[in-house]
């Protein structure tokens, strides 16, 4: 069997192999969830209180890569054979090796969900096709998007910005969607959640959301289209209301307080991705009956 077989897609090799190399990327995007905010704090920080002294700028650096992975509680540096995905936190029964402490679930969990979605970008584009390259990058950004906002309801532009540019990109050198089609999107993803904030503020003196989320749902029109946005913003609004609800309800939080809206939009973008088509069709063939 020669190589274009082996990674072609629908085979179960480039399916493996891609499988496998998400749950590496997955590993990484726990560095990004986990420093990427405290990265940006310390610079705002650092530009608020006008620092501009070398030596504590050197001091307050933090990067993705240095210092290298250690355990947050004691500062232990960790060794390779406990950093392996998925199997290091079996194996460490989900504790420190070196003072017992508890090693979240969220570690593995983001690992697996990269995993599995790398290995269906292989099953469904292969390894040879530029396709898979260009997905493979979008779900990183939006598996880091989605639990940096979840945990500091946060969109940095570093992501989003790179997401949207990423698309328009991708919409001249793929196939899937025309990049009049991708211009489109991202202005009505944009505008639309814009005229929906200063509407909100208007009538309340509130703000209802983050610019990021305006940014987020331009980038995810920049990938779908604007055929696709009403899809998006529908399962993005009746999932975070839902969800809102039973949140509210369970932690007992005053009403009013915020919760992320960037998740939802990300759930609402891939659901239009995977099944966008088939609810449009079902929905106009409803409006025909």
């Amino acid at each position: 069997m020669d190589v274009a077989n082996l990674y072609a897609p629908l085979s179960m090799s480039a399916t493996l192999l891609a499988g496998l190399f998400g749950l590496i990327i997955g590993s990484f995007l726990n560095v990004v969830i986990g420093r990427l905010p405290k990265i940006l704090q310390i610079q705002w920080r650092a530009e608020c209180d006008g620092i501009v002294d070398e030596h504590t700028t050197k001091k307050l650096s933090l990067s993705l890569s240095k210092p290298g992975s250690h355990c947050p509680e004691c500062s232990h540096k960790i060794a390779w054979y406990d950093n392996i995905p998925l199997l290091s936190w079996v194996l460490l029964k989900a504790r420190c090796r070196h003072c017992q402490t508890s090693i979240s679930i969220r570690y593995p969990l983001v690992e697996l969900l990269t995993g599995v979605l790398f290995a269906a970008i292989g099953w469904r584009y292969g390894l040879l096709g530029i396709d898979a390259y260009f997905y493979a990058l979008a779900v990183s950004l939006l598996i880091s998007l989605f639990f940096i906002d979840l945990d500091e309801m946060l969109l940095p532009d570093q992501l989003t910005l790179l997401l949207l540019w990423v698309g328009l990109v991708y919409s001249v050198v793929g196939d899937t969607i025309t990049p009049a089609a991708a211009i489109i999107g991202a202005s009505c993803g944009y505008l639309s959640l814009w005229l929906v904030f200063w509407g909100f503020k208007l009538l309340t003196g509130r703000d209802g959301m983050g610019y990021g989320d305006f940014k987020l749902l331009a980038a995810l029109g920049a990938w779908l289209g604007w055929q696709q946005l009403p899809v998006v913003v529908i399962l993005a609004s009746v999932s975070g209301a839902v969800v809102g609800i039973i949140w509210q309800t369970l932690q007992r939080q005053r009403r009013g307080n915020p919760i992320p809206f960037g998740p939802f939009l990300i759930v609402g973008g891939v659901s239009a991705w995977l099944f966008g088509e088939a609810l449009l069709q079902s929905y106009w063939r409803w409006l025909q009956l």
